[in-house]
């Protein structure tokens, strides 16, 4: 699979590792579209994982990770921070200029990592009727309307243009349609302005529209796990 092949390319030879559902890999995805730089990406299964990923990521053997030049970078968000400094001359910065900016910003993508996905693997990894089902509905609508909380009237969440926080949490966008499926619910009823504000990133932002999967994509993924897990 290739990755885009605009502007400043093969500098570092960039090789990413992904999953297509991947929300953490996608964040990669966004970031070297929106520098302009080229890249090869290879697919990684859940399982059996590859001999290159656990060589790559042998900490947690997870996606996405990074090649630069053979030399891994692994979690997603050092990897937006790298793409960001290393290549600090092509397209716009993600990461604002003034350090309590930088903070602010980097704070908010962590809140992202540390609350939504755990709550998000209670809704679509539990059997129907669970109270884990319920709990986690519960917990990842609290999380949601907290964000959009922080984002406010604001058009992106550092304020006229994509950045750090956005690249961070619009590729959990797609997988909004398998929450609402499988935890009874919409993000849209919930928290107008932040699904307002996904659809915003991925028609303003043709770096964007490119990296995510289509939502349906996504849940008959998750349907394929569920039935591998026993769930349905």
């Amino acid at each position: 699979m290739e990755g885009d092949k605009s502007s400043g390319a093969g500098a570092g030879g960039l090789v990413l590792l992904n999953c297509f559902v991947s929300p953490f890999g996608n964040r990669v995805r966004i970031a070297l579209k929106r520098k302009g730089l080229a890249y090869e990406e290879k697919h990684e299964n859940l399982a059996p994982k590859s001999p290159l990923l656990l060589s790559s990521n042998p900490v947690h053997a997870k996606v996405p990770v990074l090649l630069v030049g053979g030399s891994p970078v692994c979690e997603s968000l050092v990897i937006l921070e790298f793409v960001d400094e290393a290549f600090a001359g092509n397209g716009e910065p993600l990461l604002p200029a003034a350090p309590c900016a930088r903070a602010h910003a980097r704070f908010w993508a962590s809140y992202v990592d540390s609350k939504l996905p755990e709550c998000a693997v209670r809704v679509w990894r539990s059997p129907k009727g669970a109270a884990a089902v319920e709990e986690g509905r519960k917990d990842l609508v609290a999380v949601l309307k907290t964000l959009e909380a922080e984002l406010g009237a604001k058009p992106y969440f550092a304020g006229d243009a994509l950045g750090y926080v956005d690249v961070a949490l619009v590729p959990f966008a797609p997988w909004f349609l398998t929450y609402e499926r499988l935890g009874g619910f919409s993000v849209a009823g919930e928290c107008p302005a932040l699904a307002a504000w996904a659809e915003r990133c991925v028609r303003e932002n043709e770096c964007v529209a490119k990296s995510l999967p289509e939502a349906e994509d996504v849940f008959q993924f998750v349907c394929g796990m569920r039935k591998m897990l026993g769930l349905d």
